[in-house]
């Protein structure tokens, strides 16, 4: 790799780096305030917050990427543009299939790191997001009943608090439970404990009161007791955490296993999941090569390249937009993923031919006329003089 492709591959990868950290936080932290509720809600850390979130990151990455590469190839080109380089390198005697090397390598490298993301890390990710969400919801009685908050354990059943006290009493114990509709009770007790055995978990309640609210009855029925048993076995009972789709290993999709109730129930899901995921890595070479085939033949200053930045956008996010319409397709009707390879390649196809042959995208003489026809007009209704 000569010095002009040294540079040019670490400008292209310097913006994708840049393009892609930028983009991907931003997607993050909307993604995250809707977990914010693990720190309010459910008394959760900040760190298990940050942690769980984080985990969906692989998966952003993978979708991010090749757009990212998109814009880090135009920046590039525009720079290059801008400082006559592309010129001078052509007068050089750089064809535009030449100057394509270092990103073609620049596209290598974020290919293979897509391929890395599909096949192992997002799915072990979304892996590792359902086995925390299982501890979490496992682990309820110690760590979502926090002193001082008011808990939904379910739509309609909340549980409250005032202090833990040595030995593990907890004291000052609110409960409203609302999940029957024909009535509605609330339990206040002075101190309770925890008790787990083979039969489940319960909050055994002491010295407190029970009040219960029947549908039809005017007054509700008052009873104090010195210790009653609150069934919590649904919410503190270990769960496996049930793997999707998305949770999958790329050679799991390759040769699932015909027994797993998953498989039987979404196989022509597991299909289209395994199409995307194969695919994945072909989207930075098409996103690149259309890029350049719109931007990276040499122009004069003079030249606008503005028409040209709109179509290379306008096929990319085309392209984009039907790969995931196939992608949608594909699990009633196989054969929209054939559509969507054949779409592809037939893309970059086209990108080469236009690479190969120098081809300037440049706006059509009548819609270059239709516009100076408009601005003589609009010029007019202005009272403003047209230039000659």
């Amino acid at each position: 790799m000569g010095s002009i492709d040294k540079y040019i591959f670490r400008t292209t990868l310097a913006s994708f780096a840049l393009v892609l950290v930028s983009l991907t936080g931003v997607i993050w932290i909307t993604q995250a305030l809707r977990g914010i509720d693990l720190m309010t809600s459910q008394g959760q850390t900040i760190i298990t917050f940050l942690g769980i979130t984080s985990l969906v990151i692989p998966a952003l990455v993978l979708i991010i990427a090749p757009i990212a590469l998109m814009i880090a190839v135009s920046h590039t080109l525009n720079k290059l543009a801008t400082d006559s380089e592309i010129i001078v390198m052509n007068a050089a005697g750089f064809s535009p299939f030449r100057l394509f090397r270092p990103f073609f390598y620049a596209t290598c490298v974020v290919a293979l790191m897509v391929a890395f993301i599909g096949a192992y890390l997002a799915p072990d990710g979304m892996r590792r997001i359902k086995q925390w969400d299982a501890e979490i919801t496992a682990d309820v009685l110690t760590n979502i009943l926090q002193p001082g908050r008011f808990a939904q354990l379910d739509q309609n059943l909340t549980i409250r608090i005032r202090e833990r006290l040595p030995g593990g009493v907890l004291g000052g114990i609110f409960v409203d439970d609302r999940r029957d509709p024909k009535e509605r009770v609330t339990i206040i007790a002075d101190h309770g404990t925890v008790l787990k055995n083979e039969n489940g978990s319960y909050l055994v309640l002491e010295d407190g009161n029970l009040e219960r609210f029947e549908v039809g009855k005017r007054d509700p029925a008052l009873v104090a007791f010195g210790r009653y048993a609150f069934d919590m076995s649904k919410f503190s009972s270990q769960r496996d955490a049930v793997l999707g789709i998305r949770e999958r290993y790329f050679w799991e999709l390759m040769s699932p296993d015909e027994n797993d109730p998953a498989v039987q129930k979404l196989g022509p899901q597991f299909r289209a999941e395994l199409h995307d995921r194969i695919m994945a890595p072909v989207y930075p070479f098409a996103f690149a090569i259309l890029t350049f085939a719109f931007l990276g033949t040499p122009r004069t200053t003079r030249q606008s390249r503005n028409f040209s930045i709109g179509g290379s956008i306008l096929a990319v996010f085309s392209l984009r937009a039907i790969g995931f319409a196939c992608s949608v397709l594909t699990v009633k009707s196989p054969g929209a993923a054939l559509v969507q390879y054949a779409m592809l390649f037939a893309s970059i196809a086209v990108g080469l031919w236009m690479i190969l042959g120098g081809v300037v995208v440049e706006p059509p003489a009548m819609l270059i006329e239709a516009i100076n026809r408009s601005n003589a007009r609009l010029a007019k209704l202005f009272g403003r003089p047209v230039a000659a």
